[in-house]
């Protein structure tokens, strides 16, 4: 089965909300609501060893899907491409993938979330944000596919440079690439007060 996902090249990523905005235009994201949520981490460290860097989030098309276990009607389900979707019929507002997600990436409009522009990449196109993005720094395609263009950006990296938002279980296929010229890449940080300050959420 394929694991289609997007790969973030932060060394790149300028953190212009590009895609935040791509996606809100493509998907017809209700006002409030964010499918493609981008981050600021940090400024963490002591000067002048700093980091700070822009962390665009979505759904991390996780292999274990929480959002998708504790569903009761199935709304949360996996479609024939494995990718993680929502059946809105379904759902009956209950909001328990909201409270499974680790990465808070789940908005309350019948529970909808970031779907990798099926509509799009069924048709061989890109998805939105990876289309939109001015700075070249996402890829979409199948991990276990070496021509896939996310497949081919992770190889000019070594294992050190490419990460993932912290692992609870869930196994997120999402990859991000940071190398130490932007900085140490943090596997999960507390949420600052402003909502662009925050890597993503973090459990009590």
């Amino acid at each position: 089965m394929a694991r289609n996902c997007i790969v973030v090249n932060l060394d790149r990523c300028t953190g212009c909300f590009g895609c935040e905005v791509a996606c809100k235009m493509e998907n017809g994201v209700a006002l409030g609501e964010r499918w493609s949520k981008v981050f600021t981490v940090g400024p963490v460290g002591e000067y002048p060893d700093m980091t700070r860097y822009a962390l665009p989030t979505m759904c991390q098309q996780c292999e274990n899907a929480p959002c998708v276990s504790v569903c009761p009607t199935g709304a949360s389900y996996r479609d024939g491409n494995d990718v993680v979707l929502v059946d809105k019929e379904k759902c009956i507002g209950c909001k328990y993938c909201m409270m499974a997600c680790p990465y808070g990436v789940r908005s309350w409009n019948a529970a909808e979330k970031c779907t990798l522009c099926g509509h799009l990449t069924s048709q061989n196109k890109l998805p939105a944000c990876v289309k939109s993005c001015a700075a070249g720094a996402r890829f979409y395609g199948d991990l276990d596919d070496p021509d896939s263009d996310a497949s081919k950006e992770l190889a000019k990296y070594s294992e050190s440079d490419i990460h993932t938002l912290q692992d609870v279980g869930n196994h997120p296929a999402t990859r991000y690439i940071m190398t130490s010229m932007i900085g140490q890449w943090q596997d999960r940080i507390a949420p600052a007060d402003h909502p662009h300050t925050a890597a993503y959420p973090v459990a009590e």
